[in-house]
């Protein structure tokens, strides 16, 4: 009887949708392909983007992000920040209903209140729960339900990134009355575009539209589409054929497997795909990045001719080729710093370009002129990165820096870098919020790893200070300028050496309309329709 299971799941979910597709040509269903696998439906574990997108389908927070990044009215329809950046009192609207459920009593629903966001960040922190988002909420003191529509949190000092952190999906409201419940990860409730429908894991989740969602345009209630169906196909090649015969609507990153076929040289769409796929690309706050471990430097090294070696790293390779025939030109060479384009900083002059002549001068303050005598490197990496590793490794042995490259797998690779295993590493950043702190805490000294970000292990009293300073500032043009002194000092110093600025890439069906690409590439689909 086991075997049975799958395929009578996959008949009932295609079976609603199907009927509904050959009985009306209205019905409107998004497909999409999700290659990592999700354990849980639960919110305060949304810790990676498979889960934050379905998160965002299911459930919405105090306040959410524009396609700008700027910070706009979520539950709370208006907010006041008080003593001195410290306080902040978030009032709710008033028709905002969570998902049908019988464990609401006859009228199967109810109000979303202030007592609902208060127990659903309690969660966040509790111990016995776990959830890898309990950071978020490191910066608070307390936080309560002053009445029904009226939320207070207090922080323990000013934190200006702290609003744009409320967007995550760790912050989504969630009802006491089933979020109590052992199987809640598996049958969420929330109060999203999208309610819960089906799941099988490792096969296909199934959500349906939420008919009392509280946001309109234009008149018409949110959202258009009748529902979402996201498959779970490990292997990035075979849904990529799933796209292209027409079983699913959209394709999100680039991928050496069809990297090519799907663009030419300058990043365009190829001509046979024009009729039927559109290309979208926005930047995207992701920064790929070599980074050094502080604490291990080449063998019988001292720390002024490491700092030089490093430096000369820096300027060894050229970004802007590395780009081109690489990537197909989708990124940005980041020759300006760790910090991405884009977020509120004052405007950055180039200060990374590739200088032959600036390697050989940092080798010979390094004491190995011409890398003579200079000790090979070994650069850790998997294989998703192995092509931009090799084309660094060939353009600094023509300087005469050596290079080993050594292919790990990435769970491999995390734990060294987070043991400080790795001398020198591949890494990447992804911005949880729109806020340069968020980068410039991976080299803040007492976020040294495992406990932080700070895989390098960079201690810098004078970083440290900007750093701890920047946080108590409320003026956004002042503390702008702080985060440039240390992204400044960053470059200085390379114990980073950043890649390029990524973009996202997004591959749609042209009868697609409404999806936008945002600078934190999530899947926003409450306007999107299908003509």
């Amino acid at each position: 009887m086991k075997h049975l299971i799958l395929p009578i799941f996959l008949f009932l979910i295609t079976g609603v949708y199907s009927c509904k597709e050959s009985n009306s040509n209205t019905a409107q269903i998004f497909r999409y392909n999700e290659v990592s696998a999700i354990s849980s439906l639960d919110p305060i574990y949304a810790r990676n983007q498979a889960m934050i997108w379905i998160g965002n389908h299911l459930y919405d927070g105090l306040v959410r992000l524009d396609s700008n990044l700027n910070v706009i009215p979520g539950i709370a329809k208006s907010w006041t920040v008080e003593d001195s950046g410290k306080k902040y009192i978030f009032r709710l609207r008033s028709d905002v209903f969570f998902h049908e459920n019988e464990a609401f009593g006859k009228n199967r629903t109810r109000r979303v209140v202030a007592e609902d966001f208060a127990y659903s960040l309690s969660r966040l922190i509790d111990d016995e729960l776990a959830s890898p988002g309990a950071w978020v909420l490191n910066q608070v003191n307390h936080f309560y339900a002053a009445d029904d529509s009226t939320l207070v949190i207090e922080l323990n000092q000013p934190f200006p990134p702290f609003l744009g952190m409320l967007s995550m999906a760790y912050c989504s409201v969630v009802p006491f009355e089933l979020a109590e419940e052992n199987n809640f990860g598996r049958s969420p409730v929330g109060t999203g575009p999208f309610h819960f429908k089906a799941w099988k894991e490792g096969v296909k989740l199934v959500l349906n539209k939420n008919p009392r969602y509280f946001l309109f345009k234009d008149g018409q209630r949110l959202p258009f589409l009748d529902g979402v169906s996201v498959s779970f196909i490990p292997d990035k090649q075979a849904a990529f054929l799933d796209f292209l015969t027409g079983n699913i609507d959209f394709i999100s990153g680039l991928d050496a497997s069809y990297k090519d076929e799907l663009l030419d040289a300058q990043g365009e769409l190829r001509g046979k795909y024009r009729e039927e796929f559109k290309l979208l690309t926005s930047p995207y706050l992701n920064t790929e990045y070599l980074g050094f471990s502080m604490e291990t430097p080449p063998m019988g090294m001292d720390s002024t001719s490491y700092r030089y070696l490093r430096k000369a790293i820096n300027h060894g390779f050229d970004r802007k080729s590395m780009m081109k025939y690489l990537r197909n030109n989708i990124g940005i060479p980041a020759e300006h710093g760790f910090v991405p384009l884009g977020l509120p900083m004052p405007v950055r002059e180039p200060v990374l370009r590739y200088s032959p002549e600036r390697v050989a001068a940092y080798l010979d303050s390094a004491g190995y002129p011409g890398g003579e005598g200079l000790p090979e490197l070994k650069l850790y990496t998997n294989a998703s990165y192995l092509d931009l590793c090799e084309y660094i490794q060939s353009s600094l042995a023509e300087q005469g820096i050596n290079m080993q490259v050594e292919v790990n797998p990435p769970s491999t690779l995390r734990e060294m870098m987070s043991t400080g295993k790795a001398p020198m590493f591949r890494g990447s950043w992804i911005a949880d919020y729109p806020d340069p702190e968020n980068y410039l805490a991976l080299a803040y000294g007492p976020n040294r790893a495992p406990e932080g970000p700070n895989y390098t292990r960079f201690q810098n009293q004078h970083y440290d200070d900007l750093y701890r300073t920047s946080l108590s500032i409320t003026n956004d043009s002042i503390r702008g300028r702080m985060y440039w002194k240390m992204d400044s000092l960053l470059s200085e110093e390379s114990p980073i050496i950043p890649l390029y600025y990524d973009e996202a890439v997004r591959f749609t069906r042209k009868n697609i309309k409404g999806l936008e690409p945002n600078p934190l590439n999530m899947l926003d689909l409450r306007r999107v329709m299908k003509e």
